[in-house]
């Protein structure tokens, strides 16, 4: 991938959607809802405080995430579709 996001900005993939509910149901790809778990694949340098330092992000390309429904800009880089997100729209690195 050839992109860097800037300042305090991380690039997702979604990770996939269960094709089955626990009850063994299989869910059609119109009912299912876009999945709100994600992997780290690029991260910005971090943000600058007040007196100017750049302050590191907290997460790293590699990570598990989880953020918010709505969280984040659905961009397609290299025929595939990413998020782009604040790193204050994650919400937890899933251990």
């Amino acid at each position: 991938m050839n992109f860097r996001p800037l300042h305090d900005r991380v690039v997702v993939r979604r990770l996939t959607a269960e094709e089955k509910s626990k009850g063994g149901i299989i869910i059609p790809d119109t009912a299912k809802e876009k999945p709100q778990e994600g992997e780290v694949v690029a991260v910005g340098p971090g943000a600058r405080d007040e007196s100017g330092k750049v302050v590191a992000l907290d997460v790293k390309a590699g990570d598990k995430i989880l953020f918010g429904k709505w969280s984040g800009t659905e961009v397609r880089i290299d025929g595939e579709e990413l998020l782009i997100m604040k790193e204050s729209d994650i919400m937890g690195v899933i251990a």
